[in-house]
């Protein structure tokens, strides 16, 4: 088995260790005003994973009471109770957790929760792995996937959902799965997660699934997944068969930019999403711009304005 797969990453159970608790859970799930108590029950708790890089599942039980705020960062996860209650996104799109029913953690913001004697499965995807699936499975465009999570699945779906994640478990905990095995299982499960919690993504332009339009779709799927990383548009055309001339006719003639427009246009969206999902607290819009490659203060204000009509400042005050 490859070295990415750890059947037990970290257990740990203690008396009195509250701060050891609050720094575990505060690190793992990106968090801040992390409040940890006792409660009735002698204090104890105990995290387990189990999976690869794509895909891991996860066990949590906690005897005590925890709240504070967190932001899961590159992932997407479901989670269940199996006792104890937990109430996500308290004061905003407020959700009380039934326990046996899979909801997802809210996406694309932080948000505080308020959990106490519990115990907890969970499913944590890779961000850039399961967009990329929803990219394959519902031809949207790679990137960020927005989940209600208020929304349940229906019977349907909550039934073929516990089968895979059964299935998953029985591979991934009591088994020994071959790289293969693992690769099918993660995109299983993947599949299985889209089909059953309500999402948006940005669908892709129309002219794009023309067949006539196969390698222009495919340079544009490539800008998406790979718009955090530095890429140059004759990389882009090689990749998908054209030459730099062709790729670029090709997107002058059927989106009306150049392929450096769009993907500078991508990353606009990304800093927007940033800017909008964060508050001025937790970044500034220079740490944002630099973080999508932006370098130069003013020019990178002037074209946000113009894409967006205010200016970056605007949308992180709002």
């Amino acid at each position: 088995m490859d070295g990415e797969r750890r059947a037990l990453i970290r257990t740990e159970s203690s008396g009195t260790e509250l701060d050891d608790a609050r720094a575990m859970y505060q690190e793992g799930y990106n968090g801040s005003g992390f409040r940890v108590e006792l409660s009735d029950q002698d204090f104890a708790y105990r995290y387990t994973v189990a999976g690869g890089p794509n895909m891991s599942l996860r066990s949590s039980t906690y005897l005590g009471t925890i709240t504070g705020t967190i932001q899961p960062e590159n992932e997407y996860i479901v989670s269940w109770l199996l006792g104890g209650r937990g109430v996500v996104d308290v004061g905003a799109d407020e959700s009380t957790l039934v326990p046996g029913m899979p909801a997802m953690f809210p996406t694309g913001k932080p948000y505080a929760f308020d959990f106490a004697d519990y115990r907890q499965n969970l499913v944590h995807f890779d961000a850039r792995f399961l967009e990329r699936v929803a990219a394959e499975h519902e031809g949207v465009l790679p990137g960020p996937l927005h989940f209600d999570h208020r929304s349940t699945p229906n019977p349907e779906a909550l039934r073929r959902w516990n089968a895979t994640v059964e299935e998953a478990a029985r591979l991934l905990v009591r088994g020994d799965p071959t790289p293969l095995q693992l690769a099918e299982i993660d995109r299983r499960t993947a599949v299985v997660l889209l089909d059953s919690f309500a999402h948006e993504a940005e669908a892709m332009p129309s002219v794009l699934l023309a067949p006539r339009n196969s390698r222009l779709r495919r340079a544009v799927e490539r800008m998406h997944a790979s718009a955090h990383l530095p890429l140059a548009p004759t990389e882009v055309a090689e990749e998908v068969g054209l030459t730099p001339r062709g790729l670029q006719q090709a997107f002058a003639r059927q989106l009306g930019v150049t392929p450096t427009e769009y993907l500078r246009a991508v990353r606009l969206d990304r800093v927007q999403a940033e800017l909008q999902q964060l508050g001025p607290d937790e970044t500034t819009v220079a740490q944002v711009a630099a973080r999508w490659g932006f370098t130069h203060a003013g020019r990178f204000s002037r074209s946000y304005a113009a894409r967006f009509g205010e200016y970056p400042r605007n949308t992180l005050l709002r």
